[in-house]
């Protein structure tokens, strides 16, 4: 489902002289259907490089990265959009909406991107909260105006409504207490179990082991030095 091919990345520092700094060369990996891989690696060695350019927001110096059938790597704006839509979901470590929108539809607008009727949209979208343990009477607010732990969870609702057959996490279990932690895994788990194919960064180590079928150390794939 998701299939990387020796994919590289440099940055260009326009404000030091246009210094090119390569930070990654010749990253390979697979997820399928069903699995869940983990990415590894110290700070800075370029876990969310990586998930960036598998989302579509860093553009590749070089290589592929197939998502389904699109190859974000070369694909149209259009195409990218068509494809977070549809197929590949997102839960960042950070809640970025419209302010002033309530927090269920927040969560319900990925299904009602997808056409989905608003009564069921928003009752998915109010199962999700009910799980993750947002209270009734903050639905109707702004998640922008929550605490960080509420809006992660509000991220997580937000990046598990629709069935995505692909999903990038990002440390999707941080700052949570003991309760909210568990029904996060338990979500990881259903959404492989229905065969979503997963690349998820997770610090937790105990999360990680239960619920990545494997990682990949991305220092593999740090440049060489001249």
């Amino acid at each position: 489902m998701i299939e990387i091919r020796n994919l590289s990345k440099s940055f260009t520092l326009h404000n030091q002289g246009s210094a090119v700094i390569p930070v990654m060369a010749g990253a390979a990996l697979t997820v399928a259907s069903g699995e869940c891989v983990g990415l590894i690696g110290n700070s800075g060695a370029g876990k969310s490089t990586l998930m960036r350019m598998v989302w579509g927001n860093y553009l590749a110096a070089s290589g592929s990265i197939r998502v389904g059938e699109v190859d974000v790597a070369s694909a149209e704006p259009r195409q990218i959009i068509r494809l977070r839509r549809d197929t590949l979901g997102y839960v960042s470590q950070f809640l970025r909406v419209v302010p002033r929108v309530p927090t269920l539809d927040v969560v319900a607008e990925p299904l009602l991107n997808l056409g989905v009727q608003a009564d069921q949209a928003r009752n998915r979208a109010a199962a999700l909260l009910s799980r993750l343990n947002i209270p009734e009477r903050l639905w109707s607010l702004s998640p922008t105006t929550f605490s960080g732990g509420e809006q992660q969870r509000v991220n997580i609702a937000r990046g598990f409504a629709h069935a995505y057959p692909a999903l990038l996490l990002d440390e999707p279990t941080a700052s949570l207490d003991a309760a909210n932690r568990e029904v996060v895994l338990t979500l990881i788990e259903e959404a492989k179990a229905r065969g979503a194919a997963i690349l998820g960064i997770f610090h937790d180590e105990v999360a990680r082991d239960r619920v990545c079928d494997r990682v990949v150390d991305v220092r593999a794939y740090t440049p060489k030095a001249a």
